[in-house]
């Protein structure tokens, strides 16, 4: 909760990837509050407010994660909803001429989204989805210390540089700096970013 609400303010790629594994560290705990207790919030060096506050929060996910039909898998709809906003984004800096840098790093992506989304099958998914399920799927494998190929460390390098540049406009929009009241006539020119996501 407290690296959550941290990353949700800095970097919204971040907090969506740590959302999902949140879902996942609940789900590997059962859906019982006190495994996590023991497994997760235990291991923080915090004060008992904080773990009280904690507790309420993976409670509250917990209830929601029951009450929407996502405790096998899927994802919260809170979790939806952060990923759709980022795709409305990416669909009004796609259409903006000002953007070009964003479009052409986009586009640059496109091939690694494309072959990623044809061998997971993801006829479905869009590219911001496609990209995040690379993301997170690379962050699974590392935790594993699983190998991985040259060409998937190349391709997530690229959706990495993507994302983050997605991510920077996004904190940008809702500090109200990327468009100029929200007047797509008046964007300043988005720049490519040296960060990194994964």
């Amino acid at each position: 909760m407290i690296i959550a609400s941290q990353k949700r303010k800095e970097n919204i790629a971040e907090y969506l990837l740590y959302m999902w594994q949140i879902e996942d560290i609940i789900r590997a705990n059962g859906l019982d509050i006190d495994r996590i207790r023991h497994n997760v919030i235990d291991r923080y060096d915090i004060t008992d407010a904080q773990r009280a506050e904690m507790t309420e929060w993976y409670e509250s996910l917990i209830d929601m994660m029951r009450r929407e039909g996502v405790t096998q898998s899927g994802h919260l709809q809170i979790n939806k909803n952060v990923l759709a906003d980022m795709v409305r984004l990416h669909q009004a800096l796609l259409k903006d001429p000002r953007f070009a840098d964003y479009t052409a790093e986009f586009y640059r992506t496109l091939p690694y989204i494309v072959e990623l989304r044809s061998k997971a099958g993801e006829a479905k998914a869009g590219e911001i989805e496609t990209c995040f399920n690379a993301l997170y799927g690379m962050l699974l494998l590392r935790l594993q210390g699983k190998e991985i190929s040259p060409e998937t460390a190349e391709a997530i390098r690229s959706i990495s540089a993507f994302i983050a540049l997605l991510a920077k406009d996004y904190k940008l929009d809702e500090e109200d700096k990327l468009f100029d009241n929200n007047d797509l006539a008046d964007s300043p020119t988005s720049q490519p970013s040296e960060e990194k996501i994964g």
